[in-house]
């Protein structure tokens, strides 16, 4: 059944009024009262979720560079990541390989097509950009192994003894925070404001105030605001509002679906971690036992070696530089890699039985954009309060901007039918060598989702021989996941076999006419089905 929607009883600060009061009254710094809708409001916070800072850094101090003997200088910017590993090729960086937890790069090797400018005469007319939050410490819940490992450590101290590379847990101690972005990640999205005011500023109309959405999870709010002062300044709400939605279990939000999917938490949507456990049992055999080898009066497993290395990336963007890097040979991060692509293809993507149903409310609002409609009735975890009133859900934009989770993201790509990123992936490995599904390519901290609408005078010829063809104005659909483009047409023949990926938008709009009924949100988030092995679902649906 579908589950209550509720707002946010929020408000927001314009220019320099002070917020101080959650029934939608404000004071201004001349004393006179502002009377706002709640559901803007972003101070103080509401349904923040836990805010827990870790120690702060020292990589003054702590920073063991320069490596190696040539001692040459590579500067820390901000993070060190200049690290040696065992087996790296010339130019690779592990920290291009830690999937969700990568810091932001630009995909390097795209999806397949070549990326091509505007054709003559062409104008991008409207965008929308979904954003991921940046660098985080651990999450209290899917992280939950690696804080009690942390924590483990940390107790055990005196108890134990560690030699070689495992020297460093003689004095170690566990000192990250929890759930919130660390100060990299609210750079990363700093620095995405600016990029994109680059790419997109013309497109924002200064006597207009835009409406951009987030959730009230602490960096989900932080990030987001973060964002908006790289793109308009610090000055920003006289720009853009934040329209906050509440991030819990039990309320609507096509921005974090998975809290209204309660089978996105159960058993039936198990698959990929369950694949994900099998691959570190083959991958991490042998640092286990490497690592095991190096610490006496501590019982080292498999689960404490996969907790090691997801330390790496955690330690890295809170304190800018972490000993457990170095620990693991290039091929076993490489394994790393492909453990998180096994546990997203099983619990976000096709071979999940909520794949779909977790992205189709976000689907359903892009295709309202498209249509200059509002939506009237749920299809998935939409909050049918805001998106069913202009004033929240407004169609008159022409650059949308919006916040959420990677796990929410790959769902909404799922929900779209992309289904080049749904290629088998065997939880034994051997990873596939050109698998589109690379979570580090799609999703690293600061990964942004774009959806530009082009016009073109004419129609573009498919092979971009030229710019220009016979025939009328053509408006297409342009996707790019990490800056790279998505080529609609491998997954949706609608599209056709375009050179740049693009998309004809009533092609577009067919291509999705079934999106739906495909994702099957009702049953698929709350129907009674049997679990079955990872790999057995391959739509996306149970």
């Amino acid at each position: 059944m579908m589950r209550p929607f509720l707002l946010l009883p929020i408000l927001v600060g314009f220019g320099n009024a002070q917020i101080s009061y959650a029934n939608g009254t404000s004071t201004t710094g001349t004393g006179s009262s502002v009377t706002v809708p709640q559901f803007f409001q972003t101070v103080p916070e509401l349904y923040a979720g836990p805010t827990i800072t870790g120690s702060p850094p020292f990589l003054a101090q702590s920073n063991p560079a320069p490596f190696g003997h040539s001692r040459s200088f590579v500067p820390n910017a901000p993070l060190e990541t200049a690290q040696p590993i065992s087996g790296a090729p010339s130019q690779k960086s592990i920290f291009q390989l830690l999937g969700n937890y990568s810091p932001y790069f630009p995909n390097p090797d795209g999806f397949g097509v070549d990326e091509y400018p505007l054709p003559a005469g062409a104008n991008i007319s409207q965008v929308h950009i979904l954003h991921r939050h940046g660098a985080r410490y651990p999450n209290l819940t899917t992280g939950v192994d690696t804080v009690s490992f942390g924590e483990r450590l940390t107790a055990a101290a005196g108890k134990f003894n560690a030699t070689g590379a495992l020297s460093f847990l003689n004095t170690w101690k566990y000192r990250l925070g929890a759930e919130i972005q660390v100060p990299f990640g609210r750079q990363e999205m700093f620095d995405s404001g600016v990029y994109h005011y680059y790419q997109y500023a013309n497109l924002y109309d200064p006597s207009t105030k835009i409406i951009a959405r987030t959730t009230s999870q602490d960096r989900m709010l932080q990030g987001a605001e973060y964002f908006m002062a790289g793109f308009f300044g610090q000055d920003w709400t006289q720009n853009a509002t934040l329209e906050v939605f509440i991030e819990a279990v039990g309320f609507n939000t096509s921005l974090s679906s998975f809290l209204i999917c309660d089978n996105s938490k159960l058993p039936v949507n198990g698959g990929g971690r369950n694949a994900s456990l099998i691959w570190q049992s083959i991958y991490l055999a042998d640092a286990t036992s490497r690592l095991r080898r190096l610490i006496t009066g501590y019982n080292w497993t498999l689960q404490d070696t996969y907790a090691a290395q997801t330390l790496c990336p955690y330690e890295t963007v809170a304190f800018g530089y972490s000993a457990w890097c170095d620990l693991f040979t290039y091929s076993e991060w490489e394994g790393f890699e492909y453990s998180i692509d096994l546990s997203y293809a099983g619990s976000s993507a096709f071979n999940s039985p909520v794949g779909r149903a977790q992205g189709i409310a976000y689907q359903q609002e892009i295709m309202a954009r498209l249509g200059h409609h509002v939506i009237t009735s749920a299809s998935g975890a939409n909050n049918i309060t805001v998106d069913n009133n202009t004033a929240t859900f407004p169609l008159n934009q022409s650059i949308y901007i919006d916040f959420s989770h990677d796990t929410t993201m790959v769902p909404i790509l799922t929900a779209f039918g992309l289904k080049q990123f749904g290629q088998y992936l065997p939880a034994q490995g051997p990873p596939p060598p050109n698998r589109s599904l690379i979570i580090s390519h799609m999703m690293p901290t600061g990964a942004r989702f774009t959806i530009e609408v082009i016009n073109a005078p004419s129609p573009v010829p498919a092979d971009r021989s030229s710019d220009t063809s016979n025939g009328p104005p053509t408006t297409y659909i342009h996707f790019l996941l990490s800056q790279r483009t998505i080529p609609l047409g491998v997954s949706l023949p609608d599209c056709g076999d375009r050179a740049d990926g693009w998309c004809e938008i009533n092609a577009f709009i067919e291509s999705q006419t079934d999106a739906v009924a495909l994702a099957n949100f009702e049953f698929a988030c709350f129907g009674d089905y049997p679990t079955v092995p990872y790999g057995t679902i391959t739509n996306g649906a149970p």
